[in-house]
């Protein structure tokens, strides 16, 4: 598995190209449901960080997250179900957050609107 880069941008274009290619991202799933952060852009939202490879996912499964796991979510799921779902809920998405979570965070739409791009 090749690192992440120090640029969030560069992460971002990357979790698009291999979330397309694998046909899944991956979230943590622990006893408590889906992980989730405060949002350090907006103080009212909570962030679901989503990785493009399982093991740049389980990277976190220390600390609080230490009985969480990596689960795959499909990308079809994500792009038809998950995406709107977080929209609606007022959640953003954390892409490709490195080893001290930090990274992007995007509005779901956004996200989606960037898929659908790359798709054509």
């Amino acid at each position: 598995m090749t690192p992440l880069s120090d640029d969030p941008l560069e992460n971002f274009d990357r979790f698009i190209v291999e979330a397309l290619e694998k046909g899944c991202v991956f979230g943590l799933e622990g006893p408590e449901g889906w992980a989730l952060c405060p949002s350090e852009k907006y103080g009212e939202s909570d962030v679901m960080p989503l990785w493009s490879d399982e093991a740049l996912a389980r990277v976190h499964c220390r600390e609080e997250w230490a009985d969480y796991q990596p689960v795959a979510i499909e990308l079809e799921e994500l792009l038809d179900d998950w995406l709107p779902g977080m929209h609606d809920d007022e959640l953003l998405v954390g892409v490709n957050w490195d080893d001290e979570l930090e990274g992007g965070e995007y509005e779901p739409m956004d996200l989606l609107e960037e898929f659908e791009q790359e798709m054509e």
